[in-house]
């Protein structure tokens, strides 16, 4: 026993010896050796962009060209690297994410938005924008960047403003042209006060359903109707299930580009220069790209023969705009005219 303890006390001692070399070299002793690719790893910079809609939608498209054009702006001190389709957080799950610093960027819609800045709900109002021309003065003009300044309070900073596009309705058994054809109907919306209010006005009963579970509650006939843009009906196969689709134009479905406050208060100056002329540029790409993508689209919907589509008239609009005037006396009387003047104002 005395000889294998002996054997054992010597393997013992040339083993911490190996270790304190090891270790001898990794404090500087001798100088660890870094190829070319590894001292750059060191210095770059990696954003991760979590958002819930497709690759192939006007978001999901705005967030790959903002990503190649930051990597271009640095010469890859900065890498974006997005995760469509809710792969890291539910539309439920992202703001919280945000503010905790576990992801750096997200893009979400105005409705959730309005959980921390109520007076966003200005945004949900229905139709708050006659085009697309009225769309892109606000987003990118003074009321924009009003808008995004109030995220400050709240941790994040916003960037911009992106679109997907004019909202329209759409039902499983039948056409919604009249206000009173939505009596009794369950409808999908996403969490918001004043669209919830907007259906009730039209004698519907609303649900309030994540983006990434509204395929398979789809599936299991959970809804009758819901409103959403023509690149998200038509991306994500909503139609299949309920193919009565009115081209009201009634609401718009965009999103606040923002990032984590303290994030972006740690990047270099020149970086946050760089990221702000990345996200200028692909903001006038998205502004266009998403008029084109649900005009391109909606013309593949009427090539379908299982779709039926109907535009409201003019006189049917008026309609349905009288039966939700409620909506803006309200905000007026909670928060004041002074954003829907200005919004009215910049629209001219």
């Amino acid at each position: 026993m005395g000889k294998k303890w002996r054997a054992w006390t010597i393997l013992l001692f040339v083993g911490l010896g190996l270790v304190g070399w090891a270790a001898s070299r990794q404090l500087g002793r001798e100088p660890l050796v870094y190829d070319d690719e590894q001292k750059g790893l060191e210095k770059q910079i990696i954003i991760y962009f979590s958002h819930v809609v497709a690759e192939n939608t006007p978001k999901g498209l705005a967030a790959q060209k903002f990503a190649e054009l930051v990597e271009q702006k640095t010469n890859g001190r900065v890498k974006v690297e997005v995760f469509p389709n809710g792969s890291l957080y539910s539309d439920g799950e992202e703001l919280d994410a945000l503010l905790r610093g576990d992801v750096q960027m997200i893009a979400p819609s105005f409705s959730k938005v309005t959980e921390l800045v109520p007076e966003w709900q200005v945004l949900d109002l229905p139709f708050l924008f006659r085009d697309e021309d009225d769309v892109r003065r606000v987003f990118t003009g003074k009321v924009g960047a009003e808008l995004l300044r109030m995220l400050e309070a709240k941790g994040m900073k916003g960037l911009a403003f992106w679109s997907n596009g004019f909202k329209q309705m759409m039902s499983t058994t039948r056409p919604l042209i009249a206000p009173d054809d939505f009596r009794g109907l369950r409808f999908r919306i996403m969490p918001s006060e004043v669209i919830e209010k907007q259906f009730r006005l039209l004698g519907g009963e609303p649900i309030a359903v994540s983006f990434d579970r509204v395929y398979q509650e789809l599936e299991q006939h959970k809804f009758d109707g819901q409103e959403n843009t023509i690149s998200n009906i038509y991306s994500k196969g909503f139609y299949k299930f309920q193919p009565y689709i009115t081209i009201s134009n009634h609401g718009y479905l965009g999103y606040a580009v923002m990032m984590n406050q303290s994030f972006w208060d740690h990047l270099p100056k020149d970086i946050q220069q760089k990221i702000t002329e990345a996200m200028a540029e692909a903001t006038q790409w998205n502004l266009q790209e998403s008029k084109a993508q649900n005009e391109r689209e909606l013309n593949e919907l009427r090539q379908r023969e299982d779709v039926h589509l109907y535009e409201l008239s003019e006189r049917e609009k008026w309609e349905w705009e009288r039966k939700f005037a409620p909506l803006y006396e309200e905000f007026a009387k909670r928060f004041g005219a002074r954003l829907l003047e200005e919004i009215r104002e910049s629209e001219k």
